[in-house]
């Protein structure tokens, strides 16, 4: 099942299959390692619901939800 990122629960882990963005916003994701391949685990909400937190290759890493919400995941 796919779903994208900002659709996550907390503690929701899955594996990114595509970045729809375009642009300088797409290439900013991939220099954060957000790429095809990555795993990826939703940590936390903040308090507003915007940003959310995620563990990525190792490290805490903050996106906005229109960001993430251009990041489709396959579940696990």
């Amino acid at each position: 099942m796919t779903k994208y990122l900002n659709e996550f629960a907390v503690g929701e882990v899955g594996k990114i299959v595509k970045v729809e963005a375009e642009g300088k916003i797409k290439r900013r994701l991939f220099d954060m390692g957000v790429t095809p391949g990555a795993e990826v685990r939703l940590v936390k909400f903040a308090p507003l619901g915007d940003p959310i937190e995620v563990n990525l290759r190792g490290y805490e890493l903050s996106l906005r939800k229109d960001e993430a919400s251009k990041v489709i995941v396959e579940v696990k």
